[in-house]
């Protein structure tokens, strides 16, 4: 089900970000003379008088960032060559390794979870499996980017490793691999293929649910393959969750194919920026899936295209949004090549903003006061960072891969009630609850039709954030008692090299300094308790025993 779509202007938006793998030819460079004459005559006085040595490419980093940083733009960021790699896996989610996510667990590298059909899920490598050693190295008291650094390389070559689960030691060899991370998860994993997930949520009404971790290239197949699976394409689904939750965004075009799956017309989304006529996305009538009702979750961590996703199916009323107002984050940006660099140094800079079909713009700036996609009226369902904590737990030990198959309590998932209190979601459950009352009835349920008032959600933000400053200040509370009490064991340390007993009362005493011929030079009182300290710190050391003392 590979949805064909219009791009009205021939948008091509990658990520929000439209990759330009080609290096591009800046133009307008002489008229910027002006603007680099200072900039070149502190770097002339620099080079010429400044008392030291310094690094250059270190200047020109951070005069490249503090020019960026002026524009007050978090998006337009300076991508130097040695992170380019790994910038790249971020937009695109592949990297080339064994698929695991590992953890430091008591001193020892432990498997979090392989990745589904990583070559780590079909060497046979478990979730808890400890890795004790790697390519006949122990691992004892390394850290994560230590086993990065050995697991990762080249594809196609092996990697020996050593697993311990349940006291046995399990010897295995891993060929690196591509790996790319699924964006599409279910409720749960399905029997005994544990690369499957179990979609429907309630089987007796035929209501689905898909989670969608990220807008990577080709997601729109895995949602697909979801949608089938569930029985969307032969009319049989008769609801469906699309959980949009801490789904940062990703790749526009995946979005718009996505929405339209289930738009025959309408705009999904469209861009406007000062170099860029506007350019709109519309919907096509080919190979839309039959209609059913649908319940988007959002939060504040749904950015870029999942709030294009969420906002147009809501504005095109094919479904309500239940949770909380998404991030805000509505701009476009293109990665461009720097021709005047060596090393392959980018600039990824926000060129155009998103505009719902409505108009409304998705981005935030600091004085918003409206921006993203807020829930469907009646549907604002906030949680607490103690909530959302719980419902991380509970979600992560669902996804996990394990060796054994584990009961689910699958039966229990239709209930609402259950969901909010066992599974610790109580925006799925609101959700599923409408759903469902959907199915019933054929209509959505009565709800308080009016939406929060913008006071609310900004009161809610506000909260969000004292608390975070809170967590702050409490963490920079015990960071300084933990700089004290290292203080406190390092001064010990620094005077192991005793120069008088710990419990000697030298405060009021006296001290005599003698030169090399044994004149004395200065006599002088002691008025701290710190001096041991300090003496050892200016060298000097015991030529003797010190005298008995009376007791």
């Amino acid at each position: 089900m590979r949805k064909r779509f219009l791009l009205d202007c021939g948008l091509v938006g990658v990520l929000g970000v439209a990759v330009l793998g080609s290096t591009l030819a800046l133009s307008g460079r002489s008229d910027n003379a002006e603007f680099f004459d200072p900039m070149i005559d502190i770097k002339h006085l620099l080079d010429t008088r400044f008392v030291r040595e310094f690094d250059e490419k270190d200047v020109q980093t951070a005069a490249i960032r503090g020019m960026l940083d002026a524009i007050g733009d978090p998006y337009t960021v300076y991508v130097p060559g040695e992170v380019r790699g790994e910038f790249q896996k971020e937009l695109t989610g592949e990297y080339v390794g064994i698929g695991a996510q590992i953890t430091l667990r008591d001193g020892w590298l432990t498997v979090v979870t392989p990745l589904e059909d990583s070559p780590a899920y079909r060497t046979g490598i478990m979730a808890d499996d400890r890795i004790v050693e790697i390519n006949g190295e122990s691992t004892a008291g390394w850290s994560s980017d230590d086993s990065v650094q050995k697991l990762t390389g080249e594809p196609g070559t092996p990697v020996d490793i050593v697993v311990e689960r349940d006291g046995r030691r399990i010897p295995m060899k891993v060929t690196r691999d591509h790996i790319k991370t699924r964006s599409v998860k279910g409720l749960t994993r399905l029997g005994e293929d544990l690369l499957d997930w179990r979609y429907l949520i309630d089987a007796d009404r035929s209501i689905g649910y898909l989670r969608l971790t990220q807008f990577t290239p080709d997601c729109s197949q895995e949602v697909a393959h979801a949608l089938t699976a569930m029985g969307a394409d032969s009319g049989a689904l008769r609801g469906l969750i699309i959980d949009l939750r801490w789904n940062p965004g990703g790749v526009l075009e995946e979005a718009a194919r996505i929405a339209d799956f289930f738009l025959r017309d309408g705009v999904i989304v469209s861009t406007r920026g000062r170099a860029f006529p506007e350019r709109v996305i519309r919907a096509t009538a080919a190979d839309t899936l039959p209609e059913f009702p649908i319940a988007i979750l959002i939060n504040d961590s749904s950015a870029s295209a999942s709030e294009i996703l969420a906002g147009a199916l809501t504005e095109n009323g094919r479904a309500i949004a239940v949770g909380t107002r998404s991030f805000g984050k509505g701009s476009v940006q293109s990665v461009i090549n720097l021709p005047s660099s060596d090393d392959g140094a980018q600039l990824k800079i926000t060129e155009q903003l998103y505009y719902l079909p409505s108009g409304r713009c998705l981005h935030r700036l600091d004085d918003s006061v409206e921006w993203g996609v807020d829930p469907t009226p009646g549907y604002y369902v906030p949680i607490s960072p103690e909530e959302e904590f719980d419902l991380f737990n509970a979600r992560h030990a669902r996804e996990l891969i394990r060796a054994a198959d584990h009961d689910q309590a699958l039966d229990r998932w239709s209930d609402p009630t259950w969901i909010a209190s066992e599974g610790k979601d109580a925006q799925m459950s609101a959700a599923l609850a409408a759903l469902q009352d959907r199915a019933d009835h054929g209509a959505w349920p009565s709800v308080d039709a009016e939406a929060p008032p913008a006071s609310r959600i900004t009161a809610e933000e506000l909260r969000q954030a004292q608390l975070i400053r809170q967590r702050l200040e409490r963490e920079m509370d015990r960071i300084d008692r933990r700089i004290e009490s290292l203080a406190t064991v390092a001064s010990k340390e620094e005077t192991a090299v005793d120069l008088w007993p710990d419990d000697a009362d030298i405060v009021g005493g006296e001290l005599t300094v003698r030169d090399a011929h044994g004149h004395e030079i200065a006599h002088l009182r002691i008025n701290g308790a710190q001096l041991e300290r300090w003496l050892v710190d200016a060298g000097v050391e015991p030529i003797g025993s010190p005298p008995p003392t009376e007791q």
